[in-house]
């Protein structure tokens, strides 16, 4: 059975193929990305409704690697692959990153996105093409998604910027980053770099934003072909009273900024608020204050919002009396632990981090199996 499938080219001669209709038919969304021998499955499912109450985005966002992609099985005493590495939890959130904020806020339905790497290149790091895999099994679907988007990584190697360099090159890199981005925006930068200037930096992202708009571009030409993406799916999702949430704003607003405005530590401040809350409810009948809990609580934190971000625009001062250029207190302490190997403190304002540090012997050592790098 014929796919549909949309090749570019990402600009050093290379190309990419993106295919969706051939597997995973029955998700919402699929696409197999292709370059060289690198194949990664990407599949997009959501549920037609949202759970009740639920006022924020369950997305779900995995990624993970066969061994039998690289003709492998898992090392160790168990022949099985199990939990993510630490390498796919991070490729996870790389794209997680990038494809929540672009959701509509109004968009509650759980949805997951798995990528899965089925073939693997040795010179061909798949981490990079994760995004643009998970962003056209979106964009085939019909799942309302403001995209595309898509990823690439940007090295500097030998002094010449590549995007989505061989893998054998990226040791020689002085500059390597992740970018995220929309066809008209930077969604994510994530990297390393040593001793880079600002104009680098800013030339790193040109490089990406240009390749990444050629994905984008890829992505919109092969959701055309399908069907089924056009148009997305009608939803509703929140059950909101216009009623409410003007009451809520002309009973509190003013309250909340008033706390705002005023010095004050973290739980003095909290328990401030909740009594603004407590007030309000107290106006309502106790039907009415049970029926519109869920509803209280997001216009609340919607009205919270508004007037303290306008209160430190105004006033140029931050909640707990900081000038806007001004950090918080920072203190640290050495070997607080006498029977560690070694133990830190660091605290920032009223943040705190104890650590402690132990060191093993050789036979403490891991071995780390993956996929792709051994």
């Amino acid at each position: 059975m014929q796919g549909i499938v949309k090749t570019f080219d990402i600009g050093d001669g290379r190309s990419v193929s993106i295919e969706t209709g051939r597997l995973a038919k029955q998700a919402d969304g699929s696409v197999v990305v292709k370059m060289g021998d690198t194949m990664l499955l990407a599949t997009v499912v959501a549920k037609k409704e949202a759970a009740d109450n639920v006022d924020f985005m369950p997305l779900t966002v995995e990624y993970r690697e066969k061994y039998a992609s690289s003709g492998r099985f898992p090392g160790g005493f168990f022949k099985r692959e199990a939990r993510p590495s630490d390498y796919e939890v991070l490729i996870s959130r790389l794209v997680d990153r990038a494809l929540r904020p672009l959701f509509p806020d109004d968009f509650h339905a759980e949805t997951q996105v798995l990528i899965t790497l089925i073939s693997s290149d040795t010179n061909i790091l798949p981490d990079a093409l994760a995004c643009l895999a998970a962003s056209s099994a979106l964009a085939v679907s019909d799942i309302p998604f403001n995209g595309p988007i898509s990823e690439v990584r940007v090295a500097r190697i030998d002094g010449q910027f590549v995007v989505n360099p061989p893998m054998s090159d990226v040791p020689r890199a002085d500059i390597d980053m992740m970018v995220a981005a929309s066809m008209d925006n930077i969604m994510m930068v994530e990297g390393e770099m040593k001793e880079g200037s600002e104009d680098d930096m800013i030339k790193a992202l040109q490089i990406a934003h240009d390749a990444i708009k050629i994905q984008c571009q890829a992505q919109i030409e092969l959701a055309a072909q399908v069907a089924k993406s056009s148009p997305k799916r009608t939803y509703s999702h929140e059950n909101n009273d216009e009623t409410l949430r003007a009451d809520i704003k002309a009973f509190c607003y003013d309250k909340i900024a008033a706390i705002a405005s005023k010095a004050t530590a973290k739980h003095e401040r909290s328990e401030a608020l909740e009594a603004v809350v407590k007030e309000f409810i107290a106006t309502l009948s106790e039907e009415a204050a049970a029926e519109k809990a869920p509803l209280i609580k997001r216009y609340f934190h919607d009205v919270e919002k508004e007037a303290v971000r306008n209160v430190i625009l105004d006033k140029r001062v931050r909640l707990d009396g900081r000038q806007l250029d001004q950090i918080r207190p920072i203190w640290g302490e050495v070997d607080y632990l006498p029977a560690a190997h070694g133990s830190a403190i660091f605290t920032r304002g009223e943040t705190q981090s104890l650590t402690t540090v132990t060191l093993g012997s050789k036979l403490d050592e891991q071995v780390i199996d993956g996929a792709v790098i051994e």
